[in-house]
């Protein structure tokens, strides 16, 4: 039987490289690294910082901006998910100089710049498009849904609303004229029964005005398919729809991503309040 030397990919290991070797010519992150070290003004990112007399050194928005985009293109959008890519993965790992920003100055750099970065990725994709790096023969899409803050109870057509708003105003008749008859019965039970009802009409009120506010400010959302019909509108969320899952049904958005062939080059992502993202490429 032949014999091979051993191997397991499973190990650590001690290994001398330059960083600077690692980051390919010809590479999306090749052209990343040149274009934000070499070519774009960053002077925007440098404004916010006031630390030049005093206060412990910043991460540089260069290496934080080249880690972060870098994370985009491979569909990676956590700050957590991005730190732990800079502690094990050699192209984060030569990307940052091997620093390892910690998730929550991710997380606030981006949130707090992130008009800037869009610009700027921007710039990045126009001059990865000159350079060949996006093949333009395949844009493949794909989503990921997510929930919203938005109970799916407040979902239906206009039609379907305009039924439960009706449904509530025949049980606000009923609990008034049983209140009404009631009122007589003057023993302590008697008025806490009428304490619960009154609350009770209360709370249908307030659900049959807020249904109510909703048909008259909005009109019916339609869908974007070959086959134009009403898509269920939600009252605490109007941009957020009912969609099925592997999970089951929930009330949110599908995040959807469009990637260039040539060298899996997240170009763009949107989240759309539909479930079908077949119509958004």
């Amino acid at each position: 039987m032949a014999k091979f030397k051993h191997y397991d990919y499973n190990q650590m290991s001690m290994v001398v490289i330059n960083y600077l070797e690692q980051i390919q010519p010809g590479t999306f992150e090749f052209a990343l690294h040149y274009l934000i070290s070499e070519k774009l003004d960053l002077s925007a990112f440098h404004k916010p910082y006031k630390n030049d007399a005093e206060g412990r050194p910043a991460y540089d928005p260069a290496i934080l901006l080249k880690i972060i985009l870098f994370a985009y293109s491979k569909g990676i959008t956590s700050s957590r998910e991005i730190q732990w890519c800079c502690e094990t993965n050699i192209i984060f790992k030569a990307l940052s100089c091997d620093t390892v920003p910690h998730f929550t100055t991710i997380a606030h750099f981006v949130s707090s710049r992130a008009q800037a970065i869009e610009a700027l990725f921007e710039q990045v994709l126009l001059i990865c498009d000159q350079q060949g790096l996006l093949g333009h023969e395949l844009f493949a899409i794909d989503g990921c849904k997510m929930r919203s803050n938005a109970s799916k109870e407040w979902s239906g057509t206009f039609k379907e609303l305009e039924q439960k708003r009706q449904k509530l105003k025949r049980l606000i008749q009923f609990h008034l004229s049983e209140h009404q008859e009631k009122d007589s019965c003057e023993s302590e039970e008697s008025l806490e029964r009428n304490n619960r009802k009154t609350k009770t009409i209360q709370t249908l009120d307030a659900a049959a005005n807020k249904i109510d506010a909703f048909l008259k400010q909005n009109q019916p959302r339609m869908g974007k398919g070959n086959r134009s019909k009403e898509v269920k509108s939600n009252i605490t969320d109007p941009e957020s729809a009912k969609m099925t899952t592997s999970k089951g049904t929930i009330q949110g958005f599908n995040g959807v991503a469009a990637v260039d062939k040539k060298h899996q080059v997240i170009i763009d992502a949107q989240v759309f309040g539909e479930g079908q993202e077949h119509h958004t490429l």
